[in-house]
């Protein structure tokens, strides 16, 4: 489940660097997406080390 969470808060990282190319025609939902991926990498990691405890 954590590595999933990893991937996808990635994925959704790197759309948010591709939408500064092309911010015309993807708007908000960068943003959106943005928010999203950092939320999922904090959970990940917040999942990471509370296991090693």
């Amino acid at each position: 489940m954590a590595n999933i969470l990893l991937i996808i808060g990635v994925v959704l990282l790197i759309l948010w660097l591709l939408g500064f190319v092309s911010a015309y025609t993807l708007g908000g939902f960068i943003h959106v997406a943005l928010v999203i991926g950092l939320i999922l990498v904090v959970v990940w990691l917040v999942m990471r080390f509370s296991r090693r405890r």
